[in-house]
């Protein structure tokens, strides 16, 4: 024998109750014998509710809603029962629908709704049902009976949530079953008193008739039909990636029914657990699919967490003071006295020091405990033994849960781990000492990042997921599309990382997706239905999503993202750019943001702000992390720069060189802007503060490249009117080394005492710079560790490809530290 119990949508309407009609005939048709536990249609115990409140407050529109209820059920019957057989069934109905009407008249004229009233009017529920599927279920040729169960489970008269006489109702369901062998359609949620008076089994009722059906008939499985495919390991409208459970110990289904998992509700696990009964969550809608078995054993050893459930919206009241401490009776005094003020407490945790006992409690229960404990407690405050009741709102509690994180180390470590790195803080913790579930209080606003990625790091660690936002889809920033896309398959196969871009913007536009962009379109295509955007509105969207293992990448070169840097590290979200301007500002800005990545343990990445995609900044940091001691750092830190006076040489005039690299895009559209020694003063100024010192823009000395005149050209075209003119400058400074053996090269340098320039110098072979060819940069490093022979790092200094693929790394970076 197995008893099914099918809940409010599975028989929702006639084209559900044909689908449970056709699993209940494959039951027969197996010859697995089978009890079935309805629910009354979905939304009509509700209606029911409702249209007894209407009537009892005198409101005439109590009519209107009964006849929707009966059209709902006259409709069903319509659609599933043949003509010939509809005036029987309507018939039937009709009596208990005139039944249902004649009560509400009483309701509407004595203008009262008694807990006895309420209990009756919700039983139709059921009753309209069960008999509408038997009577379809006889139809196709099953052979079934409605039994209401208020001939056999019997209750005591506490109406509105009776308890069950197990001794006589299971004496009563067994004489029963005895007697018949027709299929059982049974009503749940509903029950009578000894002298026969209508009563409700309370929440879960229909779960719990079908339990107590089982218990009573020793049935080998008890399967509760539903509209999901079982248990899931988390709430699926919050987190896309929850899947069923293959199975679960009663224990751990009763602490996920308590957080907030609705497939189950814990009263109706005990019968079963009383006969060792296993039960079996399926959903109607699938039902060639297992679902979840929850029996004495948890299954899954191999699993440490099994679930994850929550609590979305919980208040956390704190009572603290030195007066709790080592006083006996006190957590007494206040259980007692919030049980006697009927506060239901969800989760509670104290301070070993007994400074402090906080509990949640409903947020409708907030202020009535509030007042409870200062009543009770309102001569300690009066003395100042006790602080005022602290009240949190707008908080969410967290479970993890599994029976087998007993014993194993480093569950909780992932826990925090996790939350930690999102830039969720914990307000309160409990744990049991049976290590079954870990329960944390957080933000409200916090919890569907929170889900996701916990759920990704106990359910998904073989599949880790990066929420990019991408802002600057120019030259860097498409190539950097282009990289993503092309190493998209790799990464996920070989490294189990899905990068899942999900905002995207340029100057004009912006567009998002939680669920991720299309990258294999072109930029163009992404964008084509985005929004008017600018960096503050992008910003802004992306802090409001609040997505977990968030990065954002800045491709743009000016300040309007920068300035919002602290802002992103603030809330929690890694960044990585290219643009160099935050780092080479005003020193305060650049302290704020290090201060504000360090604070919420965020990265804050910038190697290619010096070297594009050469690693510089990170062996620097390593070297001082190590504590070596840097004692001068050069380098060559422009490549078109590099290469302009790489490629000078004897029969060449400057000014051509110059307008050939300008031709070919080596330079900005006004060269100045390389020979000028900005870029190159920002890069060294960079380097500099890595390397300890405090230094701001000013500290760092340009010696003019350019003369004055070519400074002052009104346009780009002047500018070279009067390059021309210096062109036997250049050639005089390039012969007077050649002639020494030495080489012309745009030097930045950081000294001992960190005095930082930039300068023209003249470099003889035995410096690394000397032989530098094309447009490559260099950087050397001299150390108390590398000192007689300095460190040298060399390579591509520029481009958009070398700079994506730096911006590109330090997103995996940031990738593996916050999934790892």
């Amino acid at each position: 024998m197995k008893v099914l119990k099918f809940g409010g949508t599975s028989v929702g309407s006639a084209k559900n109750i044909q689908q449970v009609a056709s699993i209940l005939s494959d039951y027969q048709q197996s010859g697995q014998r089978v009890a079935v536990v309805v629910s009354a249609m979905s939304g009509i115990t509700n209606k029911l509710i409702e249209v007894g409140n209407r009537a009892a407050s005198g409101d005439e529109t109590y009519k209107s809603l009964l006849k929707d209820i009966e059209s709902t059920h006259l409709t069903c019957i319509r659609e599933l029962i043949e003509v010939r057989r509809q005036s029987k069934t309507i018939a039937f109905v009709k009596l208990l629908l005139n039944d249902l009407e004649d009560i509400l008249r009483g309701i509407f004229l004595l203008k009262e709704l008694s807990l006895r009233s309420l209990d009756i009017l919700q039983s139709f529920g059921e009753r309209l049902s069960s008999f509408i599927i038997a009577e379809y279920l006889t139809q196709i040729g099953v052979d079934a009976e409605q039994l209401d169960a208020r001939y056999v489970v019997r209750t005591n008269a506490v109406f509105g949530g009776a308890k069950v006489d197990f001794v006589t109702t299971n004496s009563a369901i067994t004489k029963h079953f005895g007697e018949t062998d027709k299929m059982q359609i049974v009503t749940g949620f509903i029950a009578s008193s000894e002298s026969g008076e209508t009563t409700t089994l309370g929440r879960g009722g229909s779960d719990y008739s079908a339990a107590i059906f089982g218990a009573a008939l020793n049935a080998s499985e008890i399967e509760i039909w539903t509209d999901v495919d079982g248990v899931m390991t988390t709430d699926p409208r919050v987190v896309p990636t929850a899947f069923s459970l293959q199975q679960l110990s009663y224990e751990e289904a009763m602490e996920m029914s308590h957080f907030g998992a609705k497939v189950i509700y814990p009263p109706t696990l005990q019968p079963a657990i009383k006969k060792n009964i296993s039960l079996r969550i399926r959903n109607t809608f699938n039902p060639s699919f297992p679902g979840t078995l929850v029996t004495s054993k948890s299954g899954q050893e191999d699993w440490p967490v099994k679930g994850i459930s929550s609590i979305k919206d919980i208040s956390l009241v704190t009572l603290s003071g030195s007066g709790l401490i080592g006083v006996p009776g006190v957590s007494s005094r206040l259980f007692g006295a919030l049980a006697r003020g009927g506060v239901s407490m969800i989760l509670i945790t104290q301070a070993s020091s007994e400074h402090t006992i906080t509990f949640a409690v409903a947020p409708s229960d907030a202020a009535a405990s509030k007042k409870i404990i200062e009543e009770e407690f309102f001569n300690e405050m009066a003395s100042g033994k006790v602080n005022p009741v602290e009240v949190e709102n707008n908080l969410s509690i967290l479970a993890i849960i599994g029976e087998n994180m007993a014993h194993r180390p480093g569950v909780a470590a992932k826990l925090f781990s996790a939350l930690g790195k999102n830039g969720v803080n914990i307000h309160a913790i409990a744990q049991g000492s049976s290590e079954l579930n870990v329960s944390v209080v957080i933000e409200q606003k916090h919890l569907y990042k929170s889900l996701n990625a916990l759920h990704e790091i106990f359910f998904l660690s073989d599949m880790a997921e990066l929420n990019v936002f991408m802002l600057g889809l120019g030259l860097i920033g498409n190539t950097l599309l282009t990289q993503m896309r092309d190493q998209a398959e790799y990464l996920l196969t070989e490294r189990n990382l899905r990068l899942n871009v999900v905002g995207a913007a340029n100057s004009k536009k912006m567009i998002f997706s939680e669920t991720g962009l299309d990258i294999s379109l072109t930029k163009e295509e992404i964008l084509a239905e985005g929004e008017a955007s600018n960096a503050e509105q992008f910003v802004e969207k992306m802090i409001e999503m609040n997505l977990p293992n968030s990065v954002f990448v800045d491709c743009t070169p000016g300040e309007s993202a920068v300035k919002l840097y602290e802002k992103i590290l603030l809330n929690s979200i890694s960044i990585t750019t290219p643009n160099k301007i935050a780092n080479s500002g005003t020193l305060e800005y650049y302290l704020r943001c290090q201060a504000a990545a360090k604070r919420r343990g965020v990265k804050f990445l910038y190697e290619t702000n010096v070297g594009a995609g050469l690693p510089v900044i990170g062996p620097l940091q390593d070297l001082r992390r190590s504590g070596d001691k840097i004692i001068k750092i050069e380098g060559i830190l422009s490549g078109t720069l590099s290469y302009l006076f790489n490629t000078f040489a004897a029969g060449m005039k400057f000014s051509e060189l110059v307008k050939q690299a300008k031709e070919m895009g080596y330079t900005e559209p006004d060269p100045r802007d390389d020979l000028g020694g900005v870029d190159v003063a920002r890069k060294i100024l960079i380097l500099a503060r890595e390397a300890g010192y405090h230094l701001e823009p000013s500290d760092v000395t340009v010696e003019p490249i350019l003369p004055q005149a070519c400074l002052d050209a009104a346009s780009v075209d002047d500018f070279f009117v009067e390059l021309e003119k210096a062109n036997s400058l250049f050639e005089k400074q390039r012969a007077e080394a050649e002639v020494e053996g030495k080489a012309l090269r745009i030097v930045a340098t950081l000294d001992e005492e960190g005095k930082a320039t930039v300068a023209l110098k003249a470099v003889d072979s035995s410096h690394p710079f000397y032989g530098l060819v094309g447009s490559d940069n260099m950087v050397v490093f001299t150390s108390r560790r590398y000192f007689n022979e300095p460190l040298v790092i060399r390579g591509p200094g520029a481009g958009a490809e070398v700079t994506a693929a730096g911006v590109f790394a330090e997103i995996i970076t940031i990738g593996n530290f916050l999934i790892n």
